[in-house]
């Protein structure tokens, strides 16, 4: 059998014949019609009369009528007072208090729905541990120190949190941890302010530098209980590293740094300290004390100075040699020089068209310190170093 192929369209003429217009229906025709129309309508209705009369019984015992085709349903019969657990309505709320939208796929588990409208506006950019909680590192150690200071896994942010603020509050020996000033004790064993002899001392300052004084002292003598730095006591006392590592020698209190929080902690000493030390101990007095400074300052000029003119005697070795070549250069029209043509170069005999041999004369120290030996022909110096 041939394969059936839509014919082609027939080639449009120049002459066209004009279509009859349709004759109108019949009688017979619109008799038809109209009997099919209203055979039609009958079924429908008798169909319609039907459904109404057959009530659907639901499962829950509730009686639901299903709507005619063609009309809207009644609302009882879509309203259910038990929403089923296959809705997926968003409007809905979940089967238990506090349970959020479950992830339809295993790659979502670790996903994080933010309440951003309980959130604390830092103004930076980032969130806090209460607003991130299942962040593991904020809430976790800084990595390379003691496993103790790691977050346990079984704790919580918040539990974790508290327990730092009770350590910290026990190492400043502050708030509940704060020893408590009983009125049985002994007067005589009792730690006094050494200005001004009261009970309210700083314990953080007895325990780590053993010097009792209250805080208000400690504002009114800044020259006395000052804290310095490690570099202040190194460049105004002139004190060595060994000597500031030495806790018993020089006791110091450690504090983060504040330019950088992965830098070495900051070794702070109190000042009258410092001072009795390198004065009276090392020194001997504060006049040698500023008589070392002194000398030191001379000898730091000193070894400037040399530095600068070693450099500026290399920079006029250079530019000699190089004003040599120049002068040579120009005085090449006279003949000189190792060809006809050919500039002058170092070392070539003058006037002649020989190789110019030196002849060092004696070794001699000049006006700058530096010996040198100087040729007896041609006048050209050159450094020599003696052993």
């Amino acid at each position: 059998m041939d394969r059936p192929a839509t014919p082609p369209r027939e080639a449009a003429t120049t002459t066209t014949i004009p279509r009859r217009p349709q004759s109108p229906p019949t009688p017979e025709i619109t008799r038809r019609i109209e009997e099919n129309r209203l055979r039609a309508k009958a079924i429908r209705e008798q169909r319609d009369a039907e459904l109404r009369a057959s009530d659907v019984q639901q499962t829950d015992g509730s009686t639901t009528t299903a709507a005619p085709a063609g009309k809207k349903r009644p609302y009882g019969s879509i309203s259910r007072a038990e929403v089923p657990a296959t809705n997926r309505d968003a409007r809905t709320s979940p089967a238990k208090e506090g349970e959020g939208l479950q992830p339809v796929s295993r790659k979502f588990t670790k996903y994080v729905d933010y309440n951003f409208s309980a959130m604390t506006d830092t103004k930076g950019g980032f969130l806090s541990i209460e607003d991130d909680p299942w962040n593991k590192s904020m809430s976790a150690g800084v990595p390379g120190k003691p496993e103790a200071e790691q977050k346990p896994a079984n704790m919580t942010a918040a539990e974790w949190e508290r327990l730092q603020l009770i350590k910290k509050l026990q190492r400043n020996k502050s708030g509940p941890f704060e020893p408590g000033l009983s009125v049985l004790a002994d007067e005589k064993t009792r730690k006094r302010c050494r200005e001004c002899k009261t009970v309210e001392i700083d314990f953080v300052w007895e325990e780590v530098f053993g010097c009792a004084v209250c805080n208000g002292c400690k504002q009114k003598f800044p020259e006395k209980y000052s804290l310095l730095t490690k570099t202040e006591c190194k460049e105004d006392y002139l004190l060595t590293d060994p000597e500031l590592r030495d806790p018993e020698l020089l006791p110091h209190l450690s504090r983060p740094n504040p330019h950088k929080s992965h830098w070495h902690d900051m070794m702070l000493f109190l000042r009258y300290q410092v001072e009795e030390y390198a004065i009276n101990q090392k020194w001997g007095s504060a006049e040698a004390l500023d008589a070392e400074f002194e000398k030191r300052e001379q000898d730091k000029k000193r070894r400037k100075e040399a530095k600068f003119k070693e450099k500026l005697l290399d920079l006029k070795r250079k530019t000699r040699t190089e004003a040599f070549r120049r002068n040579n250069a120009k005085g090449d029209s006279s003949g000189s020089g190792s060809g006809p043509g050919k500039a002058a170069r170092f070392g070539d005999a003058i006037g002649d068209r020989g190789k110019h041999a030196h002849e060092w004369g004696r070794t001699v120290e000049n006006a700058e310190g530096m010996t040198v030996k100087t040729c007896l022909t041609c006048g050209s110096q050159v450094e020599v170093m003696e052993f």
